[in-house]
């Protein structure tokens, strides 16, 4: 299969990776974003169109002029904290432009979606590994938005028949493996870019938010993905959809768990410097463990990890962060 495919947010960390996986393929990838998180300069494999993902016009104008076999839906915001602080502005921003853009594929057909959704859907979760079968109960903004977009999917699915694949990511991490993309949000939340940073003398000590969890070493356990990984993901949900598939859900992680401890002493590993952190209180609603049961992925879309090992992450990482 061939076309156009419109990524929204394709100008974003794993949009840009997702735009390059889909030239790959074949696609042409075509980058909508307003570049007001996102970077110009990694928009490389297709072309841009500037624009509001609540710009209605605009975007029934990009869907005529390119006419995609079908959406990856990425432009969102993405940092828990602040949706805490601000959450009107991720209901307007990531449900309410999801709207817009729906309403706008409708209109135009009703080509499928794939869409970027978040592990944070399930909140704190009961049991681990995790499955998509798990009570969605989000303890934020930010995963409250993403759970009203998948249930928003899943009701136009059955009134307009829009077929879409919610992909909930577990943790993104690592580099483009050629060192065309990387990582680069401002300001960085995650913990393999903070803990680099400490390492290469960038910033301060990187912040351990506890160390009394029921965990092996006392800190939080998370699920890490590459983004490569998750890039392919998303072309082989678009092909399955672009097939026939039937809308799903589906988990992307490793099915393996490190711990903050584990991601320092590998950061110390992979690049031989020290890593300067301090420990600090729990933050409210983190759950100690979050780890992802992907086997549907694997078996819906013949997807799994080609880049599952840690080292391989932040080396990858650290490699696109020494570049010049």
């Amino acid at each position: 299969m061939s076309g156009a495919a419109l990524v929204t947010g394709g100008a974003g960390y794993i949009g840009a990776q997702a735009c390059k996986s889909l030239a790959n393929a074949g696609y042409l990838p075509v980058a909508y974003d307003n570049l007001s998180r996102g970077h110009r300069d990694a928009v490389r494999w297709g072309p841009l169109v500037e624009g509001d993902i609540d710009d209605r016009p605009l975007l029934v104008e990009t869907l005529a002029r390119f006419q995609p076999v079908a959406v990856m839906h990425l432009a969102g915001y993405i940092a828990a904290g602040e949706s805490v602080a601000e959450p009107a502005l991720y209901f307007h921003n990531n449900v309410s432009g999801s709207l817009t853009l729906f309403e706008a594929l409708l209109a135009s057909g009703g080509p499928p979606v794939v869409f970027s959704s978040s592990a944070a859907v399930y909140g704190l979760p009961e049991s681990v590994p995790i499955a998509e079968t798990a009570a969605r109960r989000p303890v934020n903004p930010y995963g409250e938005t993403k759970l009203v977009v998948e249930r928003a999917l899943e009701w136009l699915d059955r009134a307009h028949g829009l077929r879409h694949v919610a992909l909930r990511y577990f943790n993104a991490a690592g580099a483009d493996p050629d060192g065309e993309i990387g990582e680069r949000h401002e300001p960085e939340t995650h913990l393999i870019p903070l803990v680099l940073d400490a390492a290469a003398g960038r910033g301060g000590p990187v912040e351990i938010f506890g160390t009394d969890y029921p965990t092996r070493d006392g800190t939080a356990i998370r699920d890490y993905i590459h983004v490569q990984d998750l890039a392919e993901a998303h072309v082989r949900a678009l092909d399955y959809l672009l097939a026939g598939g039937a809308s799903m859900a589906l988990n992307l992680g490793t099915g393996a768990g490190h711990s903050v401890r584990e991601v320092i002493r590998a950061t110390e590993r992979v690049t031989g410097l020290p890593v300067p952190y301090r420990e600090a209180p729990r933050r409210p609603g983190d759950p100690p463990i979050l780890v992802a049961d992907a086997g549907r992925a694997k078996a819906v879309l013949g997807w799994q990890p080609a880049l599952p090992a840690l080292d391989d992450m932040i080396a990858t990482a650290w490699n696109w962060q020494k570049l010049p």
